[in-house]
């Protein structure tokens, strides 16, 4: 088990925490809340070690897209980049929604 951060600056607000996914084979979980630092914190949790350095190129395409003021929680079974982009972009539209 590995565990690390990253911190960016961000400019955005969310409007809610949101929560997707399940911790499971090949599969994560990320918890999503609003920020007031002015940055977007990941703070990752994986069982696969040694991949640090593609986390953080999958943070940086994001936050490129997602200028973002919020404290992301990950917790990782294995999932590939793509299924982290996939969960990242649907949190983030969670956290957005509004209520009709």
């Amino acid at each position: 088990m590995e565990s690390f951060s990253f911190t960016t600056p961000a400019k955005k607000s969310v409007a809610k925490r949101a929560h997707i996914g399940v911790v499971g084979s090949g599969d994560l979980e990320i918890l999503l809340e609003p920020g007031t630092s002015g940055t977007t914190i990941f703070n990752v949790r994986t069982a696969s070690e040694g991949f640090k350095e593609t986390w953080r190129a999958v943070f940086k395409r994001f936050t490129v897209h997602h200028d973002i003021d919020a404290i992301i929680t990950i917790n990782d079974f294995g999932a590939t980049p793509g299924v982290v982009s996939l969960r990242l972009a649907q949190a983030v539209e969670i956290s957005n929604q509004t209520k009709k």
